[in-house]
């Protein structure tokens, strides 16, 4: 994977949420500088792990971008900023202390299951996005 490319947003395939922010990326991003790579892939497992994430219980977007590895809620405000306008405003959640951040993450993301439902198989790509996804 060449880092000059744009950033890898490494998901929990069988998260209903998951899926649906790829999907809502993927529409959101017409240039398609966004790729998108299940944790449990065996990439994705991979850098996972390389993160100091376990790929068995994954709690956690992981974006890979600018030689940075982001989680949590820093993730997803970076996914609004590569969005750009109005999605970018989500850098507003900068001024929060990075633990408060967190916690409303991990609040949601602790529920996402639950209160968005789960498959038992990763989100398959359908060709017109195939691209879009790392081998």
């Amino acid at each position: 994977m060449n880092p000059t490319d744009g950033p890898i947003i490494l998901f929990d395939g069988v998260c209903h949420l998951c899926s649906a922010t790829v999907r809502f990326v993927i529409r959101r991003d017409p240039q398609a500088r966004c790729r998108f790579l299940p944790i449990q892939s065996e990439r994705g497992r991979e850098l996972y792990r390389a993160n100091g994430l376990d790929p068995e219980h994954p709690d956690t977007l992981l974006v890979l971008a600018h030689g940075k590895a982001l989680k949590r809620a820093d993730a997803a405000i970076a996914i609004g900023r590569e969005l750009g306008f109005p999605w970018s405003l989500a850098t507003v959640g900068l001024v929060l202390p990075r633990k408060l951040r967190d916690a409303l993450y991990d609040f949601i993301a602790l529920r996402r299951y639950r209160w968005f439902g789960k498959d038992e198989s990763c989100l398959m790509p359908t060709p017109e996005i195939r691209s879009r996804f790392v081998e």
